[in-house]
């Protein structure tokens, strides 16, 4: 039997690429899955919650009703974000907060509004997904890039923050991954970039995840990267 049946799983972002994928596979691995993104459509076997992330109300409120309807999360995914490819002169200072609010201060509130029920359970894990962006400098990724080092701060201290609470706090930094965020920017005609078909599936990540939130509660992974081969 799985270590995830009859576990709680919160999955943000999981209307379409990793995030959906993800709820997939931890269903698959027995665990009792909330949804969560802006707008779902509706599908057997899963919990789904509306929320924009952006928005903190409703963060606290996602997590009030999640804890009193299930309890403190086994395991939560902090997936949602955003995504630009543009060089910094054609980047607005409005484009920029606007990746910030999704990449950086939507998973900042979820981490304040769950790991607090986590830590008085005793027991859980987060996992924020990242990117290969959070440790490495590429070319028209000034917004994107800056957000995701931010986040990868975040994680280092709220993981250094939680450290013998019995909450286990892992980033996951995947390489390029073929979901529909590349879709306004065809990677196949650009210079430089990987083409689709070379890049990780969304289940790959998934997988990824499933591996971590299933690791014995004395071990812990603190930084996981992926990448094509």
């Amino acid at each position: 039997m799985s270590s995830l049946a009859g576990r709680v799983a919160l999955v943000t972002g999981a209307s379409r690429g990793i995030g959906a994928a993800t709820a997939d596979v931890l269903r698959g691995a027995g665990a009792r899955v909330v949804r969560v993104a802006r707008t779902l459509a509706p599908l057997a076997g899963f919990e789904d919650r509306s929320a924009d992330l952006t928005d903190a109300d409703q963060v606290r409120t996602l997590a009030d009703d999640v804890v009193t309807r299930f309890g403190p999360p086994d395991l939560v995914v902090s997936n949602a974000g955003g995504f630009l490819l543009r060089r910094l002169e054609d980047t607005t200072v409005e484009e920029f907060d606007a990746q910030v609010a999704l990449n950086l201060r939507a998973p900042f509130a979820l981490a304040r509004a769950f790991l607090p029920h986590l830590r008085a359970a005793g027991r859980g894990v987060f996992v924020t997904v990242g990117s290969v962006a959070d440790h490495v400098g590429f070319p028209e990724n000034a917004a994107y890039a800056a957000s995701k080092f931010g986040l990868r701060g975040l994680h280092e201290t709220l993981a250094a923050e939680y450290r013998g609470s019995g909450v286990r706090l892992t980033l996951i930094s995947p390489g390029p991954t073929d979901t529909a965020i590349w879709d306004p920017f065809d990677p196949d005609t650009r210079e430089g970039f990987p083409r689709r078909s070379e890049m990780l599936r969304p289940a790959d990540v998934a997988e990824a995840i499933l591996f971590v939130a299933t690791r014995p509660p004395h071990v812990h992974v603190d930084w996981l990267r992926l990448g094509p081969s």
